[in-house]
């Protein structure tokens, strides 16, 4: 009997700490969505792709922080369990930057096809013949290709076990 007692004291404590968090998950993702806007900037500033392989197709947005009045990425997951921000502010994926105005080119980098890291740290662009082909990355999913438009510069953020990557393109 007291083991009975003890299993339901475990299982409710389980249940109101889960419960907890996905109230606080949900206030901070409330606080967030009223501080953004999808950004007015950008002609293309929404694609889908399934970014983690579930053949559920994500949505990516450029958006904008009204707060900040800096744009980055917000990531929709298909499923519905997960939203992911980058930018307005906040620095994106180590890259030395923090907003994405300068994003003229935003589109689905398709999976299956094969991708690498072209600029070296002295900040040459390298030829394919350069690249070892262990250093060359095959996407499993789709990842999202950012670039400027008329200038050098921009990468693909792509999901690689379950944690995000950038892939440098010029």
């Amino acid at each position: 009997m007291r083991i009975v007692i003890l299993s339901l004291i475990v299982i409710t404590l389980f249940s109101c700490k889960k419960e907890n968090e996905k109230q606080q998950k949900t206030e901070v993702e409330k606080k967030v969505n009223n501080t953004i806007e999808l950004s007015k900037k950008h002609k293309i500033n929404k694609i889908t792709c399934d970014l983690d392989g579930d053949k559920l197709n994500e949505t990516g947005e450029i958006v904008r922080s009204t707060k900040s009045g800096k744009s980055g990425l917000r990531i929709v997951f298909g499923n519905g369990k997960r939203t992911d921000y980058f930018g307005m502010g906040n620095d994106i994926l180590k890259q030395g930057f923090n907003e994405i105005d300068w994003v003229g080119i935003f589109e689905k980098a398709p999976k299956n096809k094969t991708y690498w890291n072209n600029v070296n740290e002295e900040g040459d662009i390298l030829s394919e013949k350069e690249i070892k082909e262990s250093d060359k990355i095959k996407l499993l999913n789709d990842g999202i290709f950012i670039h400027a438009e008329e200038s050098c510069g921009g990468g693909i953020i792509y999901l690689k076990n379950d944690k995000y990557e950038w892939i440098q393109q010029e």
